[in-house]
């Protein structure tokens, strides 16, 4: 049986700790860095043989007790001990899940409405899988030239960073955007693990190696960059800040706030993927 995202995380986290990390005498040589298996289930209250088979993805059902001792054993806290809890209550349906039909994911017209609203300031509307669903002119004017908008009507965030050959050119803190980027797929499967769109998009991602190398569901990076640093091709060097709006529906606005006070849209319209295909 493969391992679910909460067995990588176990097995990660005791490999991280060190005997001293826990109050124990370093000993003598390990043939593994980390803390033994045992080690681990001693101070959880459980038995090895039973931390065994979690870390194994043989059961996938542990009480909030059991995942409780074991985040004080592992010393998780904050965030940590929060996406913890997640895992664990949610890696019983990585296997159980089934593939299943996509639903359309389309703009609401209060959303739209809020996107003309943000007129002049460039704002975008981003759906589970990364797909940008609709924008207003003035991220269209941003977006064009960095080569975002050269399918309108498939638009994602994580296609463009590791796919487009402009990605890495114009964006400077590329690596940080391609950790943020990988993280939301890590934890958009462990919410929709049978959405079929979102399951292709990540196994095409994964036959690039700097994806592959970032694919770590037992740890997952803070949602977004303290900003996007960009080489713009029209606008030059460019620092842009984020906010993020909860739009419901499992959609977030995205409003780029730019350092560059210049970018001017003469015409005010919204352009989204129903529109283009219209």
């Amino acid at each position: 049986m493969a391992r679910n995202g909460f067995a990588e995380f176990l097995i990660a986290r005791r490999g991280e700790l060190r005997p001293s990390d826990v109050g124990m005498p370093e000993g003598g040589r390990r043939r593994t860095p980390g803390l033994r298996r045992e080690e681990v289930a001693v101070r959880a209250g459980v038995s090895a043989d039973y931390l065994a088979r979690l870390e194994q993805g043989r059961d996938t059902n542990p009480s909030v007790a059991v995942i409780d001792a074991l985040a004080k054993a592992l010393l998780l806290e904050g965030k940590d001990r929060n996406h913890f809890g997640w895992l664990a209550l949610t890696s019983s349906n990585e296997e159980r899940c089934p593939k299943t039909p996509s639903a359309e994911e389309t703009l609401s017209p209060g959303i739209q409405t809020i996107l003309r609203a943000l007129h002049p300031t460039p704002a975008f509307v981003v759906g589970r899988r990364l797909n940008v669903l609709g924008w207003n002119p003035a991220w269209e004017d941003l977006a064009t030239p960095l080569g975002l908008l050269d399918d309108p009507a498939q638009v994602n965030l994580a296609w463009y960073t590791f796919m487009h050959p402009l990605a890495r050119k114009v964006v400077r803190n590329w690596s940080e955007a391609a950790d943020v980027f990988s993280a939301e797929l890590c934890r958009a499967k462990l919410r929709w693990p049978g959405d079929e769109q979102l399951l292709e998009l990540i196994e095409a991602l994964h036959h690039h190696p700097d994806f592959a190398g970032r694919w770590q569901p037992h740890r997952l990076q803070e949602r977004l960059v303290a900003e996007l640093d960009l080489d713009h091709p029209e606008h030059g060097a460019m620092k842009v800040a984020f906010e993020t709006l909860d739009a419901g529906n499992d959609q977030s606005i995205m409003v780029w706030l730019s350092a560059h006070a210049q970018v001017r849209v003469p015409e005010l319209r919204l352009v989204s993927k129903r529109a283009v295909n219209e």
